[in-house]
């Protein structure tokens, strides 16, 4: 059974493994600097009610897995960790402000990809006897 969390209005149990690049696929992530971009982004997790489940740091890329509210999209949340995190290290690395001058220094795009606790099958199992509930009428939507 997952660890549900709780909202306001909601319970969920969101995931979703984020990879995304340095630029020109530089390899920086090393020593100090690889600790110090897996703190911020920890920090910058726990500011927006995320957690932070696992996150590798390779020598040119990340990875993330995060438990999000349903509140914030894919698409936030990579803007929001790229985004920060690429101008706080440049400010703490003048070594990263220098190889990226251009201040960029994750690529432009990420992978995204959801985790779920939920198969397909299970999810099946339910359309086709949802709870075997005689007040739900079975429909379908195929065309």
């Amino acid at each position: 059974m997952p660890d549900y969390r709780k909202g306001a209005h909601t319970v969920y149990d969101i995931h979703y493994h984020f990879v995304w690049v340095t630029k020109y696929r530089y390899q920086v992530w090393r020593g100090e600097t690889a600790e110090r971009a897996r703190e911020i982004i920890r920090q910058m997790c726990v500011s927006r009610e995320m957690t932070s489940l696992k996150g590798p740091v390779s020598v040119d890329h990340v990875h993330l897995r995060v438990s999000c509210p349903p509140s914030l999209s894919p698409a936030q949340i990579a803007h929001y960790i790229k985004g920060i995190s690429s101008r706080k290290l440049q400010d703490e690395f003048p070594l990263l402000k220098k190889r990226y001058w251009g201040q960029h220094l994750w690529a432009r795009g990420y992978l995204c990809g959801t985790v779920g606790a939920v198969t397909q099958e299970q999810i099946k199992d339910y359309s086709d006897h949802p709870l075997l509930d005689t007040s739900h009428q079975n429909f379908s939507i195929d065309t």
